[in-house]
């Protein structure tokens, strides 16, 4: 806001509070998961909550997360006031949202039947005559209101931001870690781990929807006191619906929220066909989430630094620096999520055991889940690489191009699902997921060279070639290291296993940074510099 009594931080400072919030975020995600696989394994709690978290996920991460909808128009709307105005504006927006909101949060509650009927038609019992179905309906229920929830996060995130408090809204996703590890050590400790208990099963689907929820009200619940001392409102009613401020924020919103949510429509899409096969939603959370952890990290240092870069690019005239700055991105992409994915792809197996297998989760789960992880390695430099090249589309006021392929995206989601699945089983969900990426990366690319009058494609491509065979290699000795070393010691303790991780992933990286260095890349040093600099701070 324009009389902030704050000085604006710098763009590698907001970078850096934002990488180091969403590190620790993603930790207590991942010790979260750690203890649902401890307590449900991949049996029908997990399975169901997969089904049931659809719709609310979905509004959390949509409405409520950052660079979401509402949070993007929040802070372009209240960037441009003094913050006088900020208040009556905030109020109204929440004002506007919970009511709309509310009513869909009692959608989810009335309709709930049908709606886990669409996302997942398959689901019926299992083998010890627990109903998935039934478990999904509860668990939708009780997460009903993370709808209302969602927006009002989404609108008091992007307030904060705009007062340039960054930390907070970046690191709140912990609180619903938190809750749900709570909930799940009460549960053990009056139930004790027999998953094949009924009253068991029952109560943990509750634990882990009413867990969920009791998160998000605490994610709304803290902004709150840091809202006030912002002057950015409190929770009251206010209808200052002529404000021009609310329409400037309602027309961003709309339109923004119609885009983002087309995305999601792939999730449904993979969760329709998953729900015909049992402990397939639960081996896509498991394996989806050892991926999100570095990727989310990743992405956060490569693209909000680049973000702004391409905005001040968009004329004409500077575009032969926005052509290197787009280098930049996806040679900065290849050069991290390629070695990452080809270890994924190597030691998925290993990986799966040291983390999640213990207690109900054994060993049969882990060869269940390992191969997933395997398919999300494979396709995570082309996950980040579109999404560097949406970006451009942006920068450059372009929400059209990218709108549409995802469009399209949806029609070769369901055809690719409908293929692989009973080809490749589970994995074929996520290679479909990998073909729509790398089609849309392409079809980007092809989009961009025609928008900037050419792109330098014989100065782009060899090196780039070059890093895809680097990473090939990466996973090849990864893989030859691992097997030799099983051989050797065996595979089975947790020690040795993360010996086999720590020496084969050692290898591999090496391997890859041999190469990487020989190609003698102005991007290997720009990406060893950010690292230093990280380990500085």
């Amino acid at each position: 806001m324009s009389d902030s009594p704050k000085p604006s931080r710098s763009l590698a400072n907001i970078a850096g509070i934002v990488a180091i919030a969403t590190l620790i975020s993603k930790v207590f995600g991942l010790v979260r998961q750690q203890a649902v696989a401890a307590a449900f394994g991949i049996s029908a709690p997990v399975d169901a909550f997969s089904y049931a978290y659809v719709i609310p996920g979905f509004l959390l991460i949509l409405l409520g997360g950052i660079n979401g909808p509402f949070h993007s128009a929040m802070v372009s709307a209240l960037a441009k006031r003094d913050r006088d105005e900020a208040a009556p504006l905030v109020e109204t927006i929440t004002t506007l949202v919970g009511g709309g909101l509310l009513i869909l949060t009692v959608g989810l509650v009335v309709f709930a039947p049908s709606l886990v009927d669409l996302v997942a038609p398959g689901l019926g019992q299992t083998p010890e005559g627990l109903d998935i179905r039934a478990i999904a309906i509860q668990q939708l229920r009780i997460m009903a209101p993370m709808a209302t929830l969602a927006g009002l996060i989404g609108v008091g995130f992007g307030a904060l931001n705009a007062a340039d408090q960054y930390w907070l809204p970046s690191i709140s996703p912990l609180f619903s870690s938190t809750a749900v590890l709570v909930g799940l050590g009460i549960l053990v400790l009056f139930l004790g781990e027999d998953i094949t208990d009924p009253s068991y099963a029952m109560l943990g689907g509750i634990v882990l929807a009413g867990g969920t929820l009791a998160g998000a009200v605490l994610q709304w619940l803290v902004q709150l006191p840091a809202q006030w001392r912002a002057g950015l409102g409190r929770p009251r009613l206010r209808f200052a619906i002529h404000d021009p401020g609310v329409r400037d924020v309602l027309k961003v919103m709309g339109p923004a929220t119609f885009s983002s949510g087309m995305m999601q429509i792939n999730v449904y899409t993979d969760l329709f066909f998953a729900s015909y096969i049992p402990r397939a939603a639960a081996a896509l959370n498991y394996s989806n989430l050892l991926v999100q952890t570095p990727l989310g990290i990743i992405s956060s240092v490569i693209l909000v630094p680049l973000l702004p870069v391409f905005s001040r690019l968009a004329d004409p005239q500077d575009w032969p620096e926005l052509k290197q700055r787009i280098r930049q991105g996806l040679f900065l992409t290849a050069l991290t999520m390629l070695p990452l994915g080809a270890l994924m792809v190597a030691l998925a197996f290993p990986i799966v055991r040291v983390v999640y297998e213990r207690f109900a989760f054994d060993q049969e789960a882990s060869a269940f889940v390992a191969p997933v992880l395997m398919a999300y390695g494979i396709g995570m430099f082309v996950y980040l690489g579109r999404d560097v090249l949406v970006r451009v589309f942006y920068g450059l006021g372009d929400a059209d191009i990218p709108f549409r392929i995802s469009v399209v995206n949806i029609f070769l989601n369901a055809l690719l699902d409908y293929l692989f699945i009973d080809r490749f089983g589970v994995p074929g969900l996520v290679m479909a997921t990998v073909g729509v990426n790398l089609i849309s990366m392409i079809a980007l690319m092809w989009m961009l060279d025609k928008k900037l009058r050419g792109l330098p494609w014989r100065e782009w491509l060899m090196p780039l070639v070059a890093l895809i065979l680097a990473g090939v290699l990466t996973g090849l000795a990864a893989w030859g290291t691992r097997l030799g070393l099983e051989s050797l010691l065996g595979a089975d303790g947790l020690w040795n296993q993360l010996l086999h991780i720590a020496v084969a992933g050692g290898v591999g990286l090496a391997v890859f940074g041999a190469i990487a260095t020989q190609l003698r890349l102005p991007e290997v040093n720009m990406l060893v510099e950010r690292i230093r600099q990280r380990i500085r701070r």
